[in-house]
């Protein structure tokens, strides 16, 4: 009786040991594969940002192709879907949502709570149409990721700095990148530092309108530019003053030698290249194979020398192949002709636009110079329009 009753235990423990294993590798196959588990702890389902873009949102080829080149899935495609939403909410017209996802695709995975509309809201506070909210970001979509506090103190210190709501709306829908950078800290006391050197505030905020990534060097870099610019010569009082701060801050110090190394060459003094300078600095933005060309054709003719360029550097800046050579060649075959009744002066000649040039210099001898008809036949565009000819 009792060895039966140790066999039928044994047996008991041992069924009930399989029932026990059999539980708990069922518990772990509900654990992990049963429909009935948190939605939240399932892996999302990426998507080809391709089909993503092409099929769900019916952007273009060119916009998914662009995307999928930088960026292969779409991790959440309802958190894409709502950023995508909430932008056209805002709105972004479809123009508007494949720039800026062709400018910065990772757009799609920002956090659209915390990141995007904080953003839009600066922007919507301040006033600015949605159209132009559109805009400025479609076109600049890092600004979506900067810092909301900064941005918005950069918005406010740019229409300070201009004076106006309007012209900060019409600057910032060109220049919307000025807002990743922190102009409190570069453009405001730039600025300052330039009001102080007694240069006006509208001569100033006019350049600004133009040319507003000079003003975003820090403060050291900004006042070592007008050092130089003194130093060549320019007085903060003349109207060239801004122009060459911007051309000397155009370029790198290895540069800079390099032109000046090459006016030297082509037999300009010291003196001669400070009056260029001081005439006209965006001269020295010019490439240095165009001087050397425009130089060695000025001075090839025999007719004109370093001083005459020197006195009309604006030469060195004209087309070669548009506006030189053809002027040139116009005037050559008026003064072999004795057409000229006076002595022409070519720095002054090719100052004016091609329909004055065209009515002064070709049309009234058109007819009786067989060549200035040649001439005109493989004239400009602009000529063409003035004779009302094809060209």
């Amino acid at each position: 009786m009792t060895m039966y009753l140790r066999r039928t235990l044994a047996s008991l423990t041992v069924k009930n040991h399989h029932l026990y294993k059999t539980h708990i590798s069922s518990s772990f196959s509900l654990l992990f594969f049963s429909s009935g588990f948190p939605e939240r702890q399932q892996p999302k389902r990426a998507v080809p940002v391709a089909d993503y873009l092409l099929n769900t949102h019916q952007f273009s080829p060119e916009t998914a192709a662009k995307a999928a080149s930088v960026l292969k899935y779409v991790n959440n495609p309802v958190k894409s879907d709502s950023i995508l939403s909430f932008l056209k909410e805002s709105g972004f017209s479809m123009t508007h949502l494949e720039q800026m996802v062709k400018n910065m695709p990772k757009v799609l995975s920002l956090d659209l709570d915390h990141t995007i509309k904080p953003k839009i809201k600066i922007f919507q506070d301040l006033g600015f149409p949605p159209t132009d909210i559109a805009h400025i970001f479609s076109t600049n979509p890092l600004i979506a990721r900067a810092s909301s506090e900064r941005l918005l103190q950069s918005i406010l210190a740019f229409r300070e700095i201009l004076g106006s709501e309007e012209d900060a709306f019409r600057v910032l829908k060109t220049f919307g990148w000025l807002l990743t950078h922190d102009l409190k800290k570069t453009m405001v006391p730039n600025i300052e530092f330039l009001r102080s050197c007694g240069i006006c505030s509208s001569q100033i905020l006019r350049h600004v309108l133009v040319y507003p990534r000079l003003y975003l060097y820090n403060q050291v870099q900004f006042m070592e530019l007008v050092k130089r610019v003194v130093e060549m010569g320019i007085s903060t009082t003349s109207k060239m003053f801004l122009c060459g701060i911007r051309v000397v801050g155009s370029m790198n110090v290895e540069i800079w030698e390099r032109k000046l190394q090459l006016f030297r060459k082509l037999g300009f003094s010291e003196d001669d290249i400070l009056s260029i300078f001081r005439k006209m600095p965006q001269t020295f933005a010019v490439s240095e194979m165009k001087i050397k060309e425009v130089t060695e054709l000025l001075l090839g003719t025999g007719k004109w020398d370093i001083a005459y360029v020197v006195i009309y550097p604006a030469l060195l800046s004209y087309s070669m192949e548009k506006r030189l050579k053809p002027r040139m060649r116009v005037l050559e075959i008026l003064e072999r002709e004795r057409l000229l009744l006076k002595e022409f002066n070519l720095g002054t000649v090719c100052m004016i636009s091609d329909i004055k040039f065209f009515e002064k210099y070709v049309l009234p001898y058109s007819d009786r110079v067989s060549d200035l008809s040649c001439m005109f036949n493989e004239g400009t565009t602009t000529w063409a329009i003035a004779a009302g000819k094809s060209p």
